[in-house]
């Protein structure tokens, strides 16, 4: 088939593409979560997103594509996770001397906090979520993201920017 001509809209092309990948990515997700249901739900959502851009993506980079969807999605879950334990600690302190408004307005903050994390740009957000939750160097970074230490380090800088002028207020 001509190069220019695989279109991953046509349900064969999608469907070879979901039988060449779906394997590793469910092992590179695997690999990450440590939990078979979590990969298997993360992979599905892979896929369903790259059937909702597939006019957008183009065939010879679907597998970056896929992996960078990938990637994202569990990162995210992290976030999600980390917001889920800390709203326990939140609910455990609720008997400490802390006085209601306080509690009100650190609330406030973590919820703006999140929000603005959410809405950073995605390469932006890729690079605070794996320095700040997973605890990773800029170093590797980039070698996980396969960009240069210049481009983690702006990203970084770019998302602080962000944040800083958004929660700034609180």
């Amino acid at each position: 088939m001509d190069k220019d001509n695989r279109n991953i809209c046509e349900s064969k092309i999608f469907e070879a593409i979901y039988n060449a990948h779906a394997k590793d990515i469910r092992r590179f997700l695997f690999y990450k979560t440590q939990d078979l249901d979590k990969a298997e739900d993360i992979l599905q959502e892979v896929f369903i997103k790259l059937w909702e851009n597939c006019n957008n993506v183009d065939y010879d980079k679907v597998k970056s594509y896929i992996y960078s969807i990938a990637n994202n999605i569990f990162l995210n879950e992290v976030k999600h996770q980390k917001v889920v334990q800390n709203y326990g600690k939140y609910n455990k302190r609720e008997s400490t001397n802390e006085s209601p408004e306080f509690i009100m307005l650190e609330k406030e903050f973590m919820e703006k906090l999140e929000s603005t994390i959410a809405n950073l740009p995605e390469k932006q957000r890729e690079v605070f979520l794996m320095n700040r939750i997973e605890k990773k160097k800029y170093k590797e970074i980039a070698l996980h993201l396969n960009i240069s230490l210049k481009a983690v380090e702006k990203r970084m800088h770019q998302a602080l920017v962000v944040i800083r002028k958004k929660i700034g207020n609180v």
